[in-house]
């Protein structure tokens, strides 16, 4: 059994072999030479069940005051090689971010991603503000404020995805169309409005052309004046420039929509060439959006006198937009994250949207 001199002299070999350590490599051969399962420190720690109990008491405190120290030494010396290593990382990996990307790294903007930037575009040099809002939302500002009533099909568990209530009882709902953002915007501003919401929105769908998430555009415009040729024209500027079609042919169908009064669905038309889709031109007819006059139930809920205001309101899929200008054929594929879909589709950073020029 080592002296006390002896034991100093191997706390001492121990603590200048960690100093000594060049590289965390060359640490851990250290820390298994003396702490190993075969190392100094553990054999001697063996060596006390030879000695009688006072002694072994003594030299045990001895032991691990050494080890502790040993410990310590090696903990310190593993943090500045870790902080050299990553200083020399640092100063040997640089990256020259003045260098042109490589052509097959390049990334490229998804087409929703486009299209969206497109209609804001367009809709901006019509004077159209954007709008937001939450996406988890109550059932008042979803449904009831729209004036959908109880029973309507839209707001059974097999089209809408429902959250967990509130504690206080409140229905959440993932919104189901950008429309609450209308009902929020004429609630918290005087009109006249003019906005466009486009966003995420949800409904429990899934098959070729219908995804349990998706996009959608929202339009309203409330003042005193507004009347249905004011939408008309609207909805034919839209559709002429987004499409470049400047002899679109377009028709308003009449419809229901329990927020809107007259409604009106909206096609356009086209026409099928050796399977290709031109719109624009045709016998053919392909409907894009819904539309119509802001029921005044609607005005009354959100706090507007329907005797002095009165507006439009229209609503757009942004997926489909997409796949009908850009020949897209499955709705599905915008999800799917494939880079070879995406570099086919997608767009350079520097492509202006909506017939914007630099």
């Amino acid at each position: 059994m080592r002296g006390m001199a002896d034991l100093d002299t191997l706390k001492s070999e121990l603590l200048d072999e960690v100093n000594r350590a060049k590289s965390l490599d060359v640490l851990e051969d250290v820390r298994v030479k003396a702490l190993g399962k075969k190392g100094r420190m553990t054999g001697l720690m063996k060596e006390l069940s030879s000695l009688a109990p006072e002694e072994r008491k003594q030299r045990g405190q001895e032991l691990n005051q050494i080890k502790q120290e040993v410990v310590i030494k090696l903990e310190e010396r593993q943090r500045e090689l870790n902080r050299k290593a990553l200083d020399d990382k640092l100063v040997n990996e640089t990256l020259d971010v003045s260098l042109s990307i490589r052509p097959e790294s390049q990334g490229t903007i998804h087409p929703i991603s486009q299209v969206t930037e497109e209609i804001i575009a367009i809709f901006a040099r019509m004077g159209f503000a954007v709008a937001e809002g939450p996406q988890v939302e109550d059932d008042y500002h979803n449904f009831t404020a729209l004036n959908i009533p109880e029973e309507h099909p839209a707001r059974q568990m097999h089209d809408t995805f429902y959250m967990p209530d509130r504690k206080d009882g409140t229905k959440m709902v993932l919104r189901t169309q950008t429309s609450n953002v209308q009902i929020r915007t004429m609630k918290a501003q005087k009109p006249p409005i003019k906005i466009i919401a486009p966003g995420r929105v949800y409904r429990s769908d899934s098959d070729q052309t219908h995804t349990p998430m998706f996009h959608q555009v929202e339009g309203l415009v409330i003042d005193e004046a507004t009347h249905f040729g004011h939408l008309r024209g609207c909805i034919y500027d839209f559709c002429r420039e987004f499409f470049n079609a400047p002899n679109l042919k377009m028709r308003f169908r009449p419809s229901y929509f329990p927020f809107t009064e007259p409604s009106a669905e909206v096609d356009i038309g086209c026409r099928r060439n050796k399977g290709e889709l031109v719109i624009g031109e045709g016998d053919d007819w392909m409907e894009i959006l819904g539309c119509g006059m802001v029921n005044p139930r609607v005005l009354e809920n959100c706090g507007l006198d329907p005797e002095k205001y009165q507006g439009f309101a229209f609503g757009m899929g942004i997926d489909r937009l997409a796949m009908l200008k850009y020949g897209i054929p499955d709705l599905r594929t915008f999800f799917d994250s494939d880079l070879r879909w995406l570099k086919h589709y997608g767009f350079l950073p520097i492509d202006m949207p909506g017939g914007l020029t630099r």
